[in-house]
């Protein structure tokens, strides 16, 4: 069995994805990183990861439409979780928030997102 933990980053704000796929990789993950949602969908069809961890406010394919996507395609295979600046009564954050498993509120608080990524070894 793979025991790799592979995780997209989404995100149009190229310094915080790389950023944050920085950190999650010195953790453990291997991670792949989308700066739009049409290159998320490549990666994600290529790779099957665990885990995507998608930006709620981008342009063209949002964080909205992403997860909608991700669900008719993987169901509950994937582990989504949307992050975000914005308030969460913003409609695009609410409407995300049915599809997925978490929400983060940006900037993101790494030990919070450790809680919920998938873990890297079966206990």
């Amino acid at each position: 069995m793979d025991e790799e933990v592979r995780v997209v980053v989404v995100d149009d704000l190229v310094d915080a994805a790389s950023t944050l796929a920085m950190s999650l990789r010195l953790d453990g993950y291997q991670v792949m990183v989308a700066y739009d949602g049409g290159q998320a969908l490549v990666l994600i069809d290529q790779h099957h990861p665990h885990c995507v961890i998608l930006d709620v406010d981008m342009p063209g394919i949002d964080g909205n439409e992403l997860s909608r996507r991700l669900r008719e395609r993987y169901a509950d295979d994937i582990v989504l979780i949307a992050m975000s600046g914005r308030d969460e009564g913003d409609q695009r954050v609410s409407e995300t928030f049915e599809r997925v498993d978490h929400y983060l509120r940006k900037p993101i608080n790494l030990a919070l997102l450790q809680k919920v990524l998938p873990p890297l070894h079966a206990t």
